[in-house]
């Protein structure tokens, strides 16, 4: 299990082959929010923090199966 207190900004969110899905903005409650600059349709993007299978260094792995948003980074 991971602390949500050790996502921060700027961290890599990658699905768990390390496909590139987007970079955090934030973590605002139970999601963290992707920032629009790495979304193919300028918008902001949010992953449930439940999705999150680990950290790894500055990287944030999601669990296999889990949904990238439409627009996000590995569109």
């Amino acid at each position: 299990m991971f602390e949500k207190l050790r996502i921060h900004e700027h961290m890599e969110v990658a699905t768990n082959t390390g496909q590139h899905v987007g970079t955090v903005d934030e973590v605002k409650d139970d999601r963290i929010k992707l920032t629009r600059t790495d979304s193919s349709d300028g918008a902001h993007h949010y992953v449930a923090l439940d999705s999150v299978d680990k950290i790894d260094d500055n990287r944030v792995y999601l669990k296999q199966g889990t949904p990238v948003p439409m627009g996000a980074g590995a569109n």
